[in-house]
């Protein structure tokens, strides 16, 4: 047994900023921070861009080295997961048996990768993306003239379609909604992604269900109806699952998520940050659940000052982004599939700025290769601007 200090489930993104944080803060408290994975944290950004692309190596997205964590007096423990919470005696239980006792405890345990109750969907060669094996193992799977079918054209479905077709791949990309990433951006930015990808060589099937995944030995194809389509290797990319099961088995509240107030408090000595923190966002009014590295990063340092007593919220908008092919956008708000979209610039020329706005007022913001402009498009979301404005390219980001 350790002398109690704080423990950390979960080692992402998230936790290790809860610890970072806290270090430079000059906390000196024990730290202990435990991962499922037996390897130190690291960045995942990387697993659908770089390092699936080949550009980068796996340990480019290493947070810190071992030396890091030896230096600042934190306890990593790798590869022994935490199997169960007694919150009652303020404890957590290894895979090996071992307890560990804390005195406030954070839950970073993340997502995984929703998977298909489907015929064939345990087949060799068929992948999901959640973690380094994953990229690795599909990375190695890859190469000229092999054909990929991708399930889900979602943010993670689209970005390996990119590296596939880079890889000189032949990708086929089959999703349930009518147009890509609807529910993120709308009719009018989902179809510019289809586009993209279909002006790339990418085959996009939109509005089909999968009924099954074929092969004996390993993947051969993917049955859309009557049709299968022939496939060396199979991306399921239909979404995730907050990894909250460990909360609710020892009582806390879950939907969604870890229910968490807008300190990401569950109750006072158990917070929870990252992916799996469905958090009270005092700025929007309402819960979130935010799949993406800033919200971690931003989370975990939110974790942080409430555990050294500062009075800080979770008041900030969701932001993310995503490289395909020669795109790079960001987007920041929380807009709608039904708000109106309009347009700075042309959406041609492949650099183009657009606006969500939902009775008026600026729901989200999206920068789609103008660069340094996100913490302007920023201040505009919540605001009421005319948007023969917002349009005009006269008018600098900063006077709207």
């Amino acid at each position: 047994m350790t002398s109690r200090g704080l423990v950390i489930v979960g080692a992402g993104q998230a936790g290790t900023r809860v610890a970072s944080t806290l270090r430079e803060a000059g906390d000196d408290r024990p730290v202990t921070i435990i991962g499922e994975e037996p390897l130190p944290p690291y960045d995942r950004p990387g697993l659908s861009k770089g390092v699936l692309q080949g550009r980068d190596e796996p340990a480019s997205l290493t947070l810190h080295d071992t030396g890091w964590y030896v230096d600042n007096e934190i306890r990593l423990l790798s590869g022994d997961p935490v199997v169960a919470l007694d919150l009652t005696a303020r404890s957590v239980r290894l895979a090996s048996g071992a307890e560990v006792p804390y005195a406030d405890l954070v839950l970073a345990t993340g997502a995984r990768s929703r998977t298909l109750d489907l015929t064939g969907a345990g087949l060799p060669g068929v992948h999901t993306l959640r973690s380094l094996s994953d990229c690795l193992a599909l990375r190695d799977a890859f190469g000229p003239g092999r054909r990929l079918v991708v399930i889900g054209a979602g943010w993670i479905g689209l970005e390996v379609a990119a590296a596939a077709v880079q890889a000189g791949m032949y990708v086929t990309v089959l999703e349930h909604a009518d147009v890509p990433l609807r529910a993120a951006l709308g009719d009018r930015m989902g179809t510019y992604f289809a586009e993209l990808h279909r002006g790339h060589g990418v085959d996009l099937h939109t509005g089909v269900s999968i009924t099954a995944i074929e092969g004996r030995d390993a993947v051969t194809g993917v049955r859309v109806g009557d049709t299968v389509v022939p496939a060396d290797l199979v991306l399921v990319g239909v979404g995730a699952i907050p990894n909250a099961e460990l909360a609710h088995e020892a009582g806390l509240q879950v939907d969604n998520g870890i229910l968490v107030d807008d300190q990401l408090r569950a109750r006072p000595d158990v917070l929870a940050v990252g992916d799996v923190a469905n958090a009270e966002n005092t700025l929007l009014g309402a819960r979130l659940r935010v799949e993406h590295v800033d919200n971690a990063n931003r989370q975990g340092r939110l974790a942080a000052k409430v555990l050294l007593g500062h009075d800080a919220r979770y008041d900030w908008l969701p932001f993310f982004y995503t490289d395909q092919y020669d795109l790079g956008m960001e987007y920041v708000g929380r807009g709608a599939a039904t708000d109106e979209v309009v347009v700075r610039g042309s959406q041609d020329s492949g650099q183009f700025i657009a606006f969500w706005q939902r009775q008026g007022v600026v729901t989200a913001a999206m920068n789609v290769n103008i660069w340094d402009v996100n913490d302007q498009l920023r201040m505009t979301v919540g605001r009421r601007i005319d948007p023969s404005r917002l349009i005009d390219e006269g008018i600098d980001l900063a006077e709207l």
